[in-house]
């Protein structure tokens, strides 16, 4: 495990900050688990969770899937290990009461649900089914008051998915990162970027000229 934080790690960390207050986590924590994370992308497939019942691990998994899914740019949120992630945050032993029962009311509102709108659990709910809850809570400006707790869930539920795939390699090549790479040839701001900006290379130089 590393003991210090290099940039990438330091800027991902500051990244976190928003996760950490909305599901009551320190920066320490969420660190330990990108660390923990980052491990257990080289291990086996199969995974003992042990924060989350075999019931709620098939709920996250499914749900972290839907907020990112697989594409042909990179895998989904299961594919980079993100519900182990959350496992690991809220089995962690600096976890508080508040954000372990903000995540098993979440879980246990979607089955409430759906049991009450089609007789059946949300994994076990057809995908039009699915998809149906989840668009009542997933726009906030457009939610119906009674949606309010299902709003809350899923918007923390979001953070902390997005906080966790971006966390992983698979995240990182996601976004294109390339900090930390050692370039031997600066050849200047594209001539696109620069377009775009309405500025020449000759307005830079003049710019960021001494006096």
């Amino acid at each position: 495990m590393t003991t210090m934080l290099d940039r990438r790690e330091a800027v991902k960390a500051l990244a976190l900050l928003p996760i950490a207050f909305r599901w009551d986590l320190s920066v320490s924590q969420l660190e330990r688990a990108a660390q923990v994370f980052r491990d257990a992308e080289s291990l086996p497939p199969i995974y003992a969770p042990k924060f989350f019942t075999a019931g709620e691990w098939k709920t996250v998994r499914m749900l972290a899937d839907y907020i990112i899914p697989r594409d042909e740019r990179s895998g989904s949120a299961t594919d980079a290990k993100v519900p182990e992630y959350m496992d690991f945050l809220l089995s962690d032993k600096d976890a508080s009461e508040s954000s372990k029962i903000a995540m098993r009311g979440g879980l246990a509102w979607l089955d409430f649900q759906c049991i009450e709108r089609f007789g059946t659990s949300f994994v076990r709910s057809a995908e039009s089914q699915r998809k149906q809850v989840l668009d009542d809570i997933a726009w906030p400006a457009k939610a119906r008051p009674e949606m309010s707790q299902g709003v809350a869930f899923f918007n923390r539920f979001r953070d902390l998915t997005a906080s966790g795939f971006f966390s992983s390699e698979m995240g990182w090549k996601d976004v294109r990162y390339v900090g930390n790479t050692f370039n031997p040839i600066w050849t200047g701001c594209p001539p696109e970027a620069m377009a775009k900006l309405g500025v020449t290379m000759d307005v830079m130089k003049t710019r960021i000229a001494p006096e």
